[in-house]
């Protein structure tokens, strides 16, 4: 029996060697094919800047920091994500708040932000689940009218499009991730994308200390920099971001591969009555970094873990995203309790992510929806 895990990496020939002319050459941290990287991954989102880090969560802090998050501030997110999205309004000393999801796409409800500002309100990260986009446009509207800063949490969504704008140059700053089970990868990194010069520069000197040395050096020598802000060593090197440049050239085809993949799921688990499948709004083209599957447990003899478990042992490498943030030890310390966003609690309850990722053959895909056939039949009340 094949094992299928929920989601891997593609390394190809390809790849391996742009890593091996960078472990030959003068770079092998941060030298110019960080600024290369930048270049064509601004290019392919429409962004006029890019700035690579060593990771999503760094991503996520460097963005709360340029948009000057600050203790008593409040910034508004998701429950239905990874705990980074809330953990970095925290890093900066903000105090994250929750709104529920829309029940439909299980991205952030527009409805509840607006119940959730208040006065200390000063940004939103809303979290382009799985990679189905939010509803940008009036999430646009609340930042103008509230004066708040969008920061996106695009993790999940490298490839896709709200409308006719690829996400990562729609609002404020737009955070992605490249760990291996994202739509590229560089092991670990990541890139905060930006149309304001202002945030840009902001974002570049976090990420090396606070340091710069774009000042005129004429009479100190070129030896001499300054730390003119308090930031963090979240460099990335020249290794990952030839990788990435290489990855980078393939996500087209990553990406239509995991349509398709999505568009066979939809087609032939939508015929389950048991489950529900994920939908997409019109406004939206997913890059499907997740599938995620809803059980009608009132349909079925027993309960999530039972069919998780099942799944498990018939070698479908099944996931659940996520864990509602508040549910975590921490932040249950910070004071948040169940009962905040009843939509999201109730969605965690019922999901499952099943495999999806490029290099998942057609066999693969069927030995998926086969095991889910099996499974719900056997413990289906129907």
């Amino acid at each position: 029996m094949k094992y299928i895990p929920y989601g891997k990496q593609w390394i190809d020939e390809e790849d391996i060697k742009a890593v091996i002319e960078i472990l030959k050459a003068d770079y092998i941290t941060t030298g110019p094919k960080v600024a290369e990287f930048e270049q064509k991954f601004a290019s392919y989102v429409g962004a006029k800047y890019a700035v690579a880090i060593s990771n999503g969560t760094a991503a996520l802090h460097a963005a709360c920091h340029a948009a000057g998050i600050r203790e008593g501030d409040e910034v508004i997110t998701s429950p239905i994500t990874f705990a980074a999205s809330a953990n970095a309004v925290i890093y900066c000393k903000g105090t994250p708040v929750f709104a529920d999801i829309n029940t439909e796409t299980y991205n952030i409800d527009v409805e509840d932000i607006k119940r959730k500002i208040t006065n200390k309100t000063k940004a939103i990260i809303p979290v382009h689940f799985t990679g189905q986009p939010c509803d940008m446009d009036e999430l646009l509207k609340l930042a103008d009218e509230y004066n708040l800063k969008i920061i996106e949490d695009a993790s999940h969504a490298l490839g896709a499009t709200y409308k006719d704008s690829m996400i990562g140059c729609i609002s404020d700053m737009t955070t992605f991730s490249f760990h291996p089970v994202k739509h590229i990868t560089t092991g670990e990194g990541g890139m905060i994308t930006t149309n304001n010069k202002e945030l840009y520069e902001k974002l570049s000197l976090f990420r090396t200390h606070g340091i710069t040395r774009n000042i005129n050096t004429s009479d100190l020598g070129d030896w001499y920099y300054e730390q003119v802000d308090l930031g963090y060593n979240y460099r990335i090197t020249d290794i990952q971001c030839a990788l990435g440049i290489s990855q980078l050239s393939k996500i087209e085809s990553f990406v239509e591969r995991r349509r398709a993949i999505a568009k066979k799921y939809d087609e032939e688990l939508s015929k389950i009555d048991e489950i529900i499948v994920p939908y997409q709004d019109k406004n939206t083209k997913s890059s499907y970094h997740l599938y995620v599957i809803k059980l009608k447990l009132d349909r079925l003899k027993v309960g999530r873990k039972h069919i998780f478990d099942e799944l498990k042992k018939s070698g479908i490498g099944v996931n659940v995203h996520y864990i509602p943030v508040y549910y975590h030890p921490y932040y249950k310390e910070l004071g948040y309790v169940k009962g905040l966003c009843e939509k999201a609690e109730e969605l965690y309850d019922r999901m499952i992510t099943i495999p999806l990722y490029p290099q998942m053959s057609d066999s693969d895909v069927e030995q998926v929806i086969n095991a889910l056939k099996k499974t719900i039949d056997r413990y289906s009340k129907l």
